[in-house]
């Protein structure tokens, strides 16, 4: 579809330079893939890519002044434009019209050869597996989502030590991720606040905030994830489109485990010593004020405290365990 930066090199370096209807060509300034430089090395690096992408023009016989004002100025044109300045050389709308094209073409240099196209098989070369892999762990929206994928992975393992999965599939996301990151331009605060954000949500598990350290998580994740990666290329950053799911998702696992978390700490006990405070028993004699009572089908020893005398087959309610000791008051009759 086009030919923009390093790709107005390389057609202009070409023997025979074609283009398609619907195409250009141009808009070829450097641009850094490390952050901003200073105005010093912007200069020397845009004037070598000038000088370069002159004298290739230059030897191909092609319009010097256009391809040195691409790099400097980041001028475009079409491919009839292209064609009338002089910058290709034909204008083709299929493989086998630039075939046609080129047949019986001279190109001049290292001894002259004569382009014989007509009648030869075309074989194409596609990436193999290995390399279209490789080629979709650069893309900066997978690294994304597999380095939130490992983050999670990582806090499910610790969070439930000896589940063994999630570690596992952490591990190898984050692992992938990093091998993506490195041929990516990241922007080291956006990871750190995408790691201060899972930190937040952990946090909020385990301190009573009223919501206040998952908002600042989720704040800070949309943040970190839209500075993850610095460059004024729209296919080098993460997509919107991408980010805001992913940070909604993250945002509603953690809030629907903080509840779950909230609502089993506010849950009465149901087992061991703690469990049969608030059971209703049966007295088995007078407490005066201390005597045996019968409860949850278990004979304790029971003291009781509060007003009203507690006598045999009277009901009481547990209000305290300390040992094999219970603390007891009497529970009013139904219906008084």
């Amino acid at each position: 579809a086009r030919a923009a930066s390093a790709g107005t090199f390389i057609t202009l370096a070409a023997d025979v330079a074609a283009m398609s209807p619907g195409t250009t060509i141009g808009a070829a300034h450097p641009v850094s893939l490390v952050g901003k430089q200073d105005e010093t090395m912007n200069q020397k690096v845009v004037n070598d890519s000038a000088a370069y992408i002159r004298s290739l023009a230059e030897r191909r016989g092609r319009n010097a002044d256009w391809a040195e004002k691409a790099v400097r100025e980041s001028v475009s044109l079409t491919e009839k434009e292209a064609l009338e300045e002089g910058v290709i050389d034909l204008v083709a709308s299929d493989i086998d019209d630039l075939l046609r094209s080129v047949e019986g073409w001279e190109i001049k240099g290292d001894g002259g050869v004569t382009l014989k196209t007509e009648g030869e098989r075309l074989v194409p070369f596609p990436m193999d597996f290995r390399r279209r892999f490789l080629d979709t762990l650069g893309d900066p929206n997978i690294a994304y989502l597999l380095l939130m994928l490992g983050m999670l992975g990582i806090f499910f393992e610790f969070s439930n030590p000896g589940a063994i999965y999630p570690g596992v599939i952490g591990s190898i996301a984050i692992i992938l991720a990093l091998y993506s990151l490195q041929t990516l331009p990241v922007n080291y605060a956006g990871l750190l606040l995408m790691v201060v954000a899972i930190a937040l949500f952990i946090a909020e598990t385990q301190v009573t905030s009223f919501g206040l350290l998952s908002l600042a998580g989720v704040v800070a994740l949309f943040i970190g994830s839209m500075m993850l990666f610095r460059s004024p290329e729209p296919w080098l950053r993460t997509s919107l489109k991408v980010v805001a799911p992913t940070v909604a998702f993250t945002a509603i696992f953690f809030i629907v485990i903080l509840q779950r978390v909230v609502s089993t700490y506010r849950r009465r006990p149901t087992t061991g010593l703690e469990g049969i405070i608030g059971e209703i028993g049966e007295a088995m004699e007078d407490l005066a004020p201390s005597g045996k009572i019968f409860v949850r089908g278990e004979i304790w020893e029971a003291r009781k405290v509060g007003e009203g005398e507690v006598r045999k087959d009277d009901r009481v309610r547990v209000t305290a365990a300390s040992g094999l000791r219970l603390t007891v008051k009497k529970e009013p009759e139904e219906g008084g």
